[in-house]
């Protein structure tokens, strides 16, 4: 029998909630527990899903029911948490970003493939129908030699915000701010449409928010094969728009915003064209409320992985590719620091 997926989640928040709705909506899948840190609020997480409320971390990883465990703490506990599920003979389900820095990234990485689990880092956006077009197109040719790609995040929070978790905003469980926490599921876009980036240059600063980290930035991004990357990064501007990925060749051009194809523009025709009136992915965005999201694009990021387990994991984002945003935000803060262009991979001042 095909292999199906029983999740204990980690964490008993707003994108564990996430999490229990895809995995109750995916045939071959279904939450089986969960374990948090705040009492109250995981003992009513899992009575709304009729889940198991796992005392210690220890004893949901014990628990031979459970195969595959969904990451859905704050940023900087990914590591610890999936490491302990890796070791415990579990598939991961990770939400971004894998994890605060990529050297901790890398000891998701490395220990998912030493226990011979599967990862899944959570990007959704990539199984968007229009991005999957535009990534398709690339592989065609469709855009000729790539020149431009570029990612634009002009989002809106509130102070209460940040003020509704103690984590939220730090440099030690956020990471980072607008680069890290809202605008690296459009720095993974345009990333997997560039190619691989080998330098970064910007700048970052904090203007709106009593915050630690920083709520506005803008960087360049030089990637290997020549393409020129660009990012503006903003949780300050009100009311919050739509994400934006935008790929420019000689021979045209494409815009996401948010889901949803917004510019198709070429010198020519192509077939692929044919398909461009009849995107729907229906994710929806979160440039002005963060619950704005649907479960949709979680719903394919856990389709990919139930096929993964039973043998097909051409859908599964490669956990090394996941480390890309990372490296490029953690690079445009050490550029920040060093005023000065940052070779990629990124690795920390001696």
């Amino acid at each position: 029998m095909a292999e199906d997926l029983r999740f204990g989640i980690i964490g008993a928040g707003m994108i564990a909630e996430y999490h229990a709705q895809a995995m109750e909506a995916v045939a071959g899948v279904r939450p089986i527990g969960t374990f948090g840190v705040i009492p109250e609020q995981k003992e009513a997480f899992a009575r709304k899903h009729g889940m198991k409320s796992y005392a210690t971390l220890e004893e949901m990883l014990a628990d031979r029911e459970v195969n595959a465990v969904s990451i859905a703490t704050p940023s900087g506990h990914h590591a610890e948490n999936s490491i302990a599920a890796a070791r415990a003979g579990k598939h991961v389900l990770c939400e971004k970003p894998l994890e605060i820095t990529p050297a901790k990234a890398q000891t998701v990485i490395d220990a998912c493939r030493e226990a011979d689990v599967i990862l899944a880092p959570v990007f959704q956006y990539r199984h968007g129908d229009a991005a999957m077009l535009v990534k398709e197109a690339i592989a065609a040719g469709r855009f000729g030699r790539i020149l431009f790609s570029s990612a634009r995040v002009k989002w809106f929070r509130p102070q209460s915000y940040y003020d509704s978790g103690a984590w939220r905003g730090t440099w030690e469980l956020d990471g980072g701010g607008c680069l890290m926490n809202q605008s690296i599921h459009a720095i993974d876009l345009m990333i997997w449409f560039a190619g691989v980036p080998i330098e970064v240059y910007g700048a970052a600063a904090t203007l709106t928010h009593k915050i630690e980290v920083e709520d506005n930035a803008a960087a360049l991004v030089r990637f290997a094969n020549g393409v020129a990357g660009t990012i503006e990064s903003s949780t300050s501007c009100e009311p919050g728009f739509p994400l934006e990925v935008q790929v420019s060749g000689e021979r045209g051009t494409a815009t996401l915003a948010g889901d949803r194809l917004a510019g198709w523009n070429f010198s020519d025709r192509h077939p692929l064209d044919e398909r461009v009136p009849a995107l729907a992915s229906g994710m929806g965005d979160g440039g002005k409320d963060p619950k704005a999201i649907n479960v949709a694009g979680h719903m394919r990021v856990i389709e990919s992985l139930l096929r993964a387990a039973r043998g097909d994991r051409s859908g599964i984002v490669n956990p090394l590719e996941a480390r890309y945003p990372i490296d490029v935000i953690c690079g445009i803060y050490e550029a920040k620091k060093l005023g000065r262009p940052v070779p990629l991979p990124w690795k920390p001042a001696e």
